[in-house]
């Protein structure tokens, strides 16, 4: 359901609006009702409606006042202007301000429905397009966390570092860092640690290669810092792994 605030001073003609909106149009549920522009405002602060429906002249901040300072917060929030007065300077300066529809009282049934039904299926495309958007939003920043992850993975003896990573895929570091987080659940630190430790164990199963080599070939240029991590990470040094590795081979 669209949310609509309704304003109308005049408490008899507010609520038979509110009851031909919610029981004669499709999809539309008057959330919120003020009795002029400043109430209106002030409710304007807090949430935000689909659809205002308002008079023109009321007490305190008068209709065309209220529109006026709502076209400064949202340009493109739908507005119907319902009014007594068929005063055609007063639809002129509505018409300024982007309203939807100007209807005048009494209300005509079908115009307002035809009014209403027009606004819903515009806020229905709107809602699609933004969908939409989102879905390639989320497509694309997949897409950009894959390809981090498999330069991490075809460079795990590089420059790892997170500003490195957010040059690569032209990111804000912060931005890359808290979009990793979002997509995989695992800081980016902590995913590269767990690649080049990966890498490290297959390097010792599959080779003969030296402590020291292996620890270069998985970033880490002190072979002392690459056995406290690796003993860290897999519950073993890298010679106790080797080790372990060649017995389950013999066996």
């Amino acid at each position: 359901m669209y949310k609509v605030l309704l304003v109308e001073d005049e408490r008899i003609i507010r609520e038979g609006l509110k009851t031909l909106i919610e029981k004669v149009t499709t999809g539309f549920c008057v959330a919120a009702e003020a009795e002029d522009g400043k109430e209106a405002l002030l409710y304007l602060r807090t949430d935000m409606p689909d659809l205002i429906v308002t008079d023109i002249r009321m007490r305190e901040v008068d209709g065309l006042a209220m529109i006026g300072k709502i076209r400064e917060m949202y340009e493109e929030l739908p507005i119907v202007i319902i009014s007594g007065y068929g005063d055609f300077q007063y639809a002129q300066k509505a018409l300024k301000h982007k309203v939807t529809d100007y209807l005048l009282k009494p209300i005509d049934r079908i115009e307002l429905v035809g009014t209403l039904e027009k606004i819903r299926q515009s806020l229905e495309r709107k809602k699609q397009s933004v969908a939409a958007e989102q879905s390639e939003n989320q497509k694309e920043e997949r897409h950009i966390i894959r390809k981090v992850k498999n330069y991490i993975q075809d460079h795990t003896d590089g420059d790892l570092r997170l500003q490195t990573l957010a040059d690569f895929v032209h990111l804000n570091p912060i931005y890359l860092s808290q979009l990793f987080k979002t997509e995989t659940g695992e800081n980016v630190s902590d995913y590269v640690t767990r690649t080049r430790m990966k890498r490290a164990k297959q390097l010792l199963r599959e080779t003969s290669l030296k402590i020291y080599d292996i620890s270069r070939l998985v970033g880490y240029q002190s072979p002392k810092h690459f056995m406290i991590v690796f003993k860290k990470e897999v519950g073993m040094t890298p010679g106790g792994y080797r080790d372990g590795a060649s017995e389950e081979q013999d066996l």
